[in-house]
């Protein structure tokens, strides 16, 4: 058996019951990290973080929280270093869409974006920051979007939380390389999620159309990513935005 790049790390990952978050999840669980599965979901996180454990052989806690309250968030890690003593990688994948053009939008609708997708980055990076700038270690990943990047009509909440993600990533990683914590985000494309599944085949067709690699991505290339900034083999980069979109924005 290969040895385990995360042997007794302890991971947490926010929106981690379903879909990339509970990827992600998997992947750094098969290398031996112990997991933290937190959503606001609080059965879905509670069965995930009780499969993953059965399944791959590691502790996990799961926790009810929502990632725009500062008091929630600052639970979040006291539970965690209760549980496990320590903090190594935190994955900010929580996040939201409320979509519509802009002159349609409501208050309520960019407000709840922009506080879960990147207040919600703020809260949490802030607690754990505290704890890994104690230990003198970390790794943080932010997940951002290609949206982020390019913009996309009718997503201007979604793209500005995601652009936000990525100016913030930036920024972190100057203010907490000293301590030695590496921070970095990844900004996937179209990633075949429950939501994707639900467009018509007619939709993914003008979707793959316009990426090169002509498919819509698996939520494991995005865990491998995440995996890799993860481990030690990522140690000399931070600052860095890692686009997975197959092409599609280069």
């Amino acid at each position: 058996m290969c040895e385990q790049k995360l042997k007794d790390k302890v991971a947490l990952i926010t929106g981690g019951a379903q879909g990339i978050g509970r990827a992600i999840a998997d992947k750094l669980a098969n290398e031996g990290a112990k997991i933290v599965i937190v959503d606001v979901m609080e059965d879905a996180a509670k069965k995930t973080a009780e499969e993953i454990s059965k399944e791959k052989n590691v502790e996990s806690l799961s926790l009810k929280i929502d990632v725009s309250s500062s008091q929630e968030t600052d639970e979040m890690v006291k539970k965690t270093v209760e549980k496990f003593g320590k903090i190594d990688i935190i994955i900010n994948n929580a996040g939201i869409t409320r979509d519509n053009l802009l002159v349609r939008m409501s208050d309520e609708e960019w407000d709840k974006v922009i506080a879960i997708n990147l207040k919600g980055v703020f809260n949490c990076s802030k607690a754990a920051a505290k704890v890994m700038m104690k230990q003198r270690s970390g790794k943080i990943v932010n997940i951002a979007s290609v949206v982020g990047l390019m913009g996309n009509a009718g997503q201007v909440n979604y793209s500005a939380s995601k652009g936000g993600v990525i100016a913030l990533t930036k920024t972190l990683a100057r203010e907490l390389a000293s301590r030695n914590i590496n921070v970095n985000a990844v900004a996937p494309g179209f990633i075949k999620t429950a939501m994707t599944d639900k467009l018509s085949e007619e939709a993914k067709k003008k979707l793959t159309d316009i990426i090169p690699l002509n498919r819509l991505g698996e939520a494991s290339d995005v865990a491998n990513a995440v995996k890799f900034l993860c481990t030690e083999e990522s140690s000399y980069i931070t600052g860095e935005i890692i686009s997975i979109n197959g092409g599609m924005y280069m």
